[in-house]
């Protein structure tokens, strides 16, 4: 048995920074008066299989690319230390593939049932492009990670589509409550991609993987971090400013005490390796903006 080596490919520490988006969502419905404990956990059975998706298909694209080499600053991935090989990770794709396929449809009948028809269709829809987008990241000849892509589709899927998506499966209302919230956590999602990329960004240069910051360049992909973050900010402030009945509501805000200290810390980096210890810390700050969240709007608690 390879657990290990599986255990590697699926990049168990990126999985805060995929929950994130569902249990913001979870949050607004439950300040709302919306609680549906099955709907949570399959909902967080399925970002966890789309996760796993992505990181499994990452690891094969860029090994197959050739981009995970020597030169690469993070840690090493399974093909390319070959503790997997390209046909063992094909597999673990497509299983992962079909156990997320299982997951969608048994989510969206616990939501929607057979009463409805077009908002079943919708979200195996959804659910559809968000395997896709987690496959195509790296895999292919046209991987839109490749073409610089990458931090839009996270925007979207992480941020936009988990907390408004999540938000709708409990209420099956279209509200303005969770726009502000699933901006700054697709924000804060986009700015763990764009660590990783300015992490990477003389090996992906070197291996022609056009990624925005290979675009822009170094000093511009920190300028642009910087966008991300205070864009998160911002959402969140108004967010608070506008729903916020007690001081015990402004909680959220806490969370961008060690994203404030992470703000200054990267303003300071000069070498792309040194981004790599600054990964963590902004996916547990987003995980904790969620969580802070869940805590103090939820009715239920």
């Amino acid at each position: 048995m390879k657990i290990r080596a599986w255990l590697n490919a699926a990049r168990l520490r990126t999985l805060p920074l995929s929950l994130s988006g569902v249990i913001m969502g979870t949050a607004i419905a439950n300040f709302y008066g919306y609680s549906d404990i099955l709907i949570f956990i399959l909902a967080l059975l399925t970002t966890i299989a789309f996760q796993v998706i992505s990181n499994f298909a990452n690891d094969y694209g860029d090994g197959m690319k050739g981009t995970d080499n020597d030169d690469r600053i993070g840690p090493k991935r399974a093909l390319q230390s070959g503790l997997l090989s390209p046909l063992e990770l094909k597999r673990g794709i497509a299983l992962t593939a079909f156990i997320s396929v299982v997951l969608v449809i048994v989510l969206v009948y616990r939501a929607f049932g057979t009463e409805h028809l077009v908002l079943p269709l919708v979200f195996l829809i959804l659910g559809g492009l968000s395997i896709w987008a987690a496959i195509r990241y790296t895999v292919g000849k046209s991987a839109y990670g490749y073409q610089g892509f990458g931090d839009l589709f996270v925007f979207l899927f992480f941020g936009l589509l988990a907390v408004i998506g999540s938000f709708f499966l409990y209420t099956k209302q279209l509200r303005f409550t969770p726009v502000l919230p699933a901006i700054a956590i697709g924000a804060l999602s986009a700015g763990v991609l764009n660590l990783n990329n300015l992490r990477d960004y003389r090996s992906d240069k070197k291996a022609n993987k056009h990624t925005l910051v290979v675009k822009i360049g170094f000093s511009n992909g920190k300028r642009y971090h910087y966008a991300l973050l205070v864009m998160a900010f911002v959402a969140v402030l108004v967010f608070v400013g506008t729903f916020a009945k007690t001081v015990v509501n402004s909680l959220p805000l806490l969370a961008f005490v060690p994203i404030a200290y992470h703000f200054w810390t990267v303003l300071n980096i000069k070498e792309p390796v040194a981004m790599d210890p600054e990964l963590k810390k902004l996916a547990l700050s987003t995980f904790l903006l969620a969580v802070l969240t869940y805590i103090t709007y939820n009715k239920f608690l």
